[in-house]
């Protein structure tokens, strides 16, 4: 009896039917005469109410559903959630469907509409995007299903509940790795780069095509084939990248929801997938105010997997960063010249400067390519015309802030330290790009 009043729930047209009596009620008060029909138009609401009951509690489980996704959820990208429905009763209903979302989506609203016909069954797809990793909690489904009498609304409830942990987008290395295997990388923003030299791997000796360069002649092979013969020579594989994150406070700050933090992770999951398809070595290092975890570069068939579960449990409090830790796991740990891309944020030329020392000394052993972010906030800011004489101020120090990232930028180079100066946006991307440009100039 519990289960049936809890389930049982009163649809807006019972209220607005209920109003109606009570106003032809309020009616028989100044014409007497009609109250025998006020009294006939109740108990037909009420015989109405009473069918409506009847009819939905008919079926033990009129409405079946379940939630169909993922076992896991990809960070920062649109996930597609499905709930699957099917009607067992004789006659259409019309049904409300309200999911139970996991409490950081910080949504309450989220419910659908619709009327499905007598033994129908229909799926209900919605997209839920992540941007924080960790484990969601997903509640159940909760349907009200009323017949064509509209009086009354019966509540099933499928305890669907789902822990389902959210991962780093799996989704965007995916995307990537398909581009980079069908050879479609450009249509994503990543540049075509023309090689420059020659690496010195020696790949094969193959027969002169035109467009081959002449002076790969084997002049040797030639004379021996008596056909022109040239060295083949190949990208030099094995080599190592790794990723170093920063999990300091300066990665704390969000755009569109996520933290830079978050972005870095990303595409530290992207890069190392894409040099391992490269052939090359990946790994990954953490550091905040010590350093965290270290992964040694490898391409084993396991690797991506450990890079992914060391991405996933990564956890930090934001405290200030020791470069200097950095410094030492580094010299300690890595100990072949390796591509070091270092995902950071500096706000200010003077917070660049207190760490340069560090960022040397790494670089006169490792290729270093250090990456930070553009305040796309202050981009738009700066893009907006100024309203008046303090929106003009505002301006001026926005300008002040978006030059010294320009100047972290020449005073790295003028060290022979690379970097990437990207919107968090385009992380993933202008990565990319770096890591190729830097294997066509065969610095790696």
């Amino acid at each position: 009896m519990k289960t049936f009043f809890k389930s049982l729930y009163l649809s807006p047209w019972f209220f607005l039917a209920s109003g109606c009596v009570i106003v032809f009620f309020i009616v028989t008060y100044f014409f007497p005469q009609l109250l025998s029909v006020a009294y006939v138009v109740l108990l037909g609401l009420s015989a109405l109410l009473l069918a409506d009951i009847l009819i939905l509690y008919s079926h033990r489980k009129g409405i079946f559903a379940r939630r169909e996704m993922m076992d896991k959820l990809s960070n920062g990208d649109f996930n597609d959630i499905r709930i699957y429905i099917e009607n067992n009763y004789t006659f259409p209903v019309r049904l409300r469907v309200l999911d139970e979302l996991p409490e950081q989506f910080q949504s309450r609203n989220l419910s659908f509409t619709m009327l499905l016909g007598f033994g129908a069954k229909k799926i209900l797809q919605y997209s839920v995007r992540p941007v924080k990793r960790g484990e969601y909690k997903f509640g159940a489904i909760n349907i009200y299903a009323m017949s064509p009498l509209h009086l009354v609304q019966r509540r099933y409830k499928y305890s669907d509940e789902m822990n389902v942990p959210v991962y780093p987008s799996f989704i965007q290395m995916r995307k990537f790795e398909l581009l980079a295997i069908s050879h479609r990388l450009t249509e994503v923003g990543i540049k075509k780069i023309r090689r420059i030299g020659h690496n010195m791997e020696f790949d094969q000796i193959k027969e002169y095509v035109p467009g081959d360069d002449y002076r790969t002649v084997n002049w040797k092979a030639t004379a021996r084939r008596n056909r022109l013969m040239v060295n083949s020579y190949q990208d030099e594989k094995s080599q190592q990248v790794y990723s170093l994150i920063d999990m300091g406070r300066v990665m704390k700050m969000p755009f569109e929801g996520m933290s830079l933090l978050d972005y870095s992770i990303n595409a530290s999951l992207v890069i190392s997938n894409i040099a391992m398809l490269k052939y090359d070595k990946a790994g990954i290092i953490t550091f905040g105010h010590k350093v965290q975890s270290i992964l040694p570069a490898d391409r084993k068939g396991m690797q991506l997997n450990k890079i992914m579960e060391l991405l996933y449990n990564q956890k930090t409090g934001y405290l200030e960063t020791d470069y200097e830790k950095l410094y030492g796991a580094i010299r300690m740990r890595i100990t072949q010249r390796s591509l070091l891309l270092l995902f950071t944020n500096f706000e200010s030329f003077s917070g660049m400067q207190r760490q340069l020392k560090f960022l040397r000394r790494i670089a006169r052993d490792h290729l270093l390519v250090v990456i930070f972010f553009e305040n796309t906030e202050l981009r738009s800011f700066l893009d907006k015309r100024p309203a008046n004489t303090q929106e003009i101020y505002y301006k001026t120090i926005a300008e002040k802030f978006a030059y010294e990232k320009k100047l972290i930028v020449k005073e790295l180079e003028k060290y022979g330290i690379h970097s990437i100066y990207t919107a968090p946006q385009n992380l993933s991307v202008s990565t990319i790009n770096k890591y190729l440009e830097l294997k066509a100039r065969g610095l790696i």
